[in-house]
C-alpha cells in the first residue's frame, strides 16, 4: 500500500514517538518536497517540535504538477496542495491529512484520507499500542493539536476507552 502523508500527521507521530507505526502498514510513504522542507523547519525550531526528525522511509518524491483546482485552493498550503497533487499523479492507496481544511478539499476529489486520530485507533486494533487515550491527551495538551471535544470523544469511544 501507498501513502502519501502531510507535515501535520508526520509531526503528530514523531511528537508522539510512534511514527513506527507507518511501515507496520504502509509500505511505501511518499511526501512531496514541500513537506520535506516544512518538517525540517519546524523539527529546527525552538518550539514543541523542536529536535524532530523526518523518519527514514519516507521518500521525498516531487510533484510534478500541481493541478490549477489546488494551485488556486485558498484553504491550501503548499504542502498540502503538493500532497494532494503527488496523490493524483501516483494514484496512491490514500493521503495522511489532519487539517480539516485540507481534509475537506481531498474528499471533495475523492480521495481516502487518514488523519492522526484514525492511525491512533487503527494502533489499537492492531495491539500496537494499548491505549489511545495518553497519547491523544499528549498531543493535545504538550503537542497543542486542535479537535473539537465531540472527535476526542468519538474517538476514545471507538477506542473502547469510555464507558
Amino acid at each position: 500500500m501507498i501513502v502519501i502523508a502531510d507535515t501535520s500527521v508526520l509531526l503528530n507521530l514523531a511528537f508522539l514517538k510512534q511514527e513506527s507505526l507507518l511501515p507496520a502498514w504502509f509500505e511505501t510513504v511518499l511526501i512531496p518536497k514541500a513537506v520535506a522542507h516544512e518538517f525540517a523547519r519546524m523539527g529546527a525550531s525552538a518550539g514543541r517540535f523542536a529536535g524532530l526528525q523526518l523518519p527514514a522511509f519516507c521518500q521525498i518524491v516531487p510533484a510534478n504538477e500541481i493541478p490549477a483546482r489546488l494551485a488556486s485552493e485558498a484553504r491550501l498550503d503548499a504542502g498540502e496542495a503538493e500532497a494532494l497533487a503527488l496523490m493524483i499523479e501516483r494514484k496512491a492507496d490514500a493521503i495522511l491529512l489532519d487539517e480539516s481544511a485540507a481534509r475537506s478539499v481531498a474528499t471533495e476529489l475523492g480521495i481516502e484520507v487518514i488523519g492522526t486520530l484514525g492511525l491512533l485507533l487503527r494502533a489499537k486494533q492492531d495491539a500496537l499500542i494499548t491505549e489511545v487515550a495518553p497519547l491523544l491527551r499528549r498531543l493535545i495538551v504538550e503537542g497543542r493539536f486542535r479537535v473539537s471535544p465531540a472527535l476526542v470523544h468519538a474517538t476514545l469511544q471507538r477506542a473502547g476507552e469510555l464507558p
